[in-house]
């Protein structure tokens, strides 16, 4: 009687699981193919030859678990004789815990609640080590006899394998856990097997509650985008933004971030890590610097049409009535002496208002005379033109910086400005004093007043830049007022070197 196999082609394995499967595929055709063979006598020998030469493997038991057959690659695998591999019952050939599994399996065969099963377990050698194999159990039927067919394949290598990737993700995982930087590590299903520290930090989650969990149900508000940069991963490529928009319920979140993949022993990626740092407060700056060059160039516009206004309208006007007035005695000599000490007490007004001009923009007396003097005369001078009372009194004995100096000269030059032009109030005090080893700058009007908060989100920039001048010296400035209630301006600068 001639037998007819049918060949499949099985392709080569690229993951345990696949590996696994297949090893299933192999193992259930060749019984299927030994439980044929078996039946059919006139083919004693081929099974004979099959039996013998499988580099699986083999033995044939009874229903009790007693060896009957033991093929060479059996003894070969364990090291032992066929007569020693035959005397041994099924439960002596591994470690109490692997044999409870089997024998509980293998008493389900026997009772018939199963035709078939399969697990890894370890074998002991004849020199005392322990190998892996896998196991596959299948009930022969000979005519109208059962018996027990035992296959055993070598997976030592796998499980090697196995544990080789096994440390290594451990090794990743501590990494992950470890790293100073928001980072996490996903499987294939984007399930979470890691994360650091910073990465709970930022972004608000139980490290212990979200392993094992998807990612997209921990931030179910990630953007689609995302999806795909993650699919992108986990193909194997590399991928990385800048800066990214997040728009999250509690506000715009802005991340840089990159998506690199990990791989398995044989190089398919085993899932993806995330390195997501949160740049909001960086972004939140560059916003707030871009605001303030804006209010700046805005600023410094504003200043160039005061003093071109102040040069056009007032200085050049007043110019040009005194060469009128020249004209005229030109014209009528006789009035050259009553008219000449008008003319010399104009042009002096002049030059007096144009060096206020010019103290406004850049202080000499500052920096010749030292801050104490240079701030008290350039008060004198703003109490005369604007017509207002300025009591200032200084007690400073360091000698300071210029950039201090200059620092506070601004804050008080804007700080009176600002009374003249919103406060409405007559009368301002100043002080400049020494004490616990910081500069003190305190200006108090009994004006108006204002909404402090309100100021700062507006489009000036007096407030702005007086605070900014400040925090580049190092120094602190509070600011109290409130609608009809005055304004205190209160600067503390760390004198240098103390």
């Amino acid at each position: 009687m001639a037998l007819s196999f049918s060949q499949e082609v099985v392709p080569r394995a690229q993951t345990f699981d696949e590996y696994e499967n297949i090893e299933l595929l192999e193992a259930s055709c060749f019984m299927n193919l030994l439980s044929e063979i078996a039946t059919l006598t006139l083919d004693a020998q081929l099974f004979r030859d099959v039996f013998n030469n499988s580099p699986i493997g083999i033995a044939v038991e009874n229903l009790d678990g007693e060896s009957l057959f033991v093929n060479p690659a059996f003894c070969s695998m364990l090291g032992f004789s066929d007569e020693e591999l035959r005397s041994k019952h099924c439960v002596d050939f591994s470690p109490p815990e692997d044999t409870e599994k089997d024998w509980t399996l293998f008493q389900q065969l026997r009772a018939g609640s199963i035709d078939h099963y399969q697990l890894d377990k370890r074998y002991f050698r004849r020199d005392g080590s322990l190998m892996w194999g896998r196991l596959t159990i299948s009930l022969l039927k000979i005519g109208e006899s059962q018996l027990v067919l035992a296959m055993v394949d070598d997976i030592a290598q796998r499980k090697r394998a196995e544990a080789l990737l096994q440390s290594r993700e451990e090794l990743l995982k501590i990494f992950v856990k470890n790293v100073p930087a928001p980072v996490a590590m996903f499987d294939r299903d984007m399930h979470y097997l890691e994360v650091s520290d910073r990465w709970c930090t930022v972004y608000a989650v139980d490290g212990s509650q979200i392993l094992g969990r998807s990612h997209y149900d921990v931030f179910p508000d990630l953007p689609e985008r995302h999806r795909e940069v993650h699919r992108r991963g986990l193909g194997g490529e590399t991928v990385r933004a800048e800066e990214d928009c997040w728009e999250r319920e509690g506000g715009t979140k802005w991340v840089r971030w990159e998506v690199r993949p990990w791989g398995l022993f044989d190089g398919t990626p085993g899932g993806i890590f995330i390195f997501a740092e949160d740049i909001t407060r960086r972004k939140e700056m560059e916003e707030a610097l871009s605001t303030l060059s804006r209010k700046l160039l805005y600023s410094q516009e504003q200043e160039r049409s005061r003093i071109g206004r102040e040069l056009h309208d007032d200085i050049n006007q007043r110019l040009a009535m005194v060469a009128v007035s020249l004209e005229r005695l030109a014209d009528d000599p006789t009035m050259i002496q009553p008219s000449v000490q008008g003319i010399r007490k104009e042009v002096v007004e002049i030059s007096r208002d144009v060096q206020a001009l010019s103290h406004e923009l850049h202080s000499s007396k500052l920096e010749y005379l030292g801050v104490l003097p240079g701030m008290r005369s350039w008060c004198m001078e703003f109490a005369e033109r604007q017509r207002i009372e300025i009591d200032f009194r200084g007690e400073v004995q360091t000698v300071l910086p210029l950039d201090v100096g200059l620092s506070l000269f601004r804050v008080l030059q804007e700080a009176l400005h600002n009374v003249v032009k919103h406060s409405g109030a007559k009368r301002i005090e100043v002080k400049l004093r020494e004490d616990s080893r910081k500069i003190h700058l305190i200006v108090i009007d009994s004006g108006r007043g204002f909404d402090v908060e309100a100021a700062m989100k507006g489009k000036g920039i007096g407030l702005v830049s007086m605070r900014e001048r400040v925090r580049l010296v190092n120094g602190t400035i509070t600011i109290d007022s409130s609608p009809m209630s005055g304004t205190t301006i209160h600067v503390r600068i760390p004198i240098p070197g103390c």
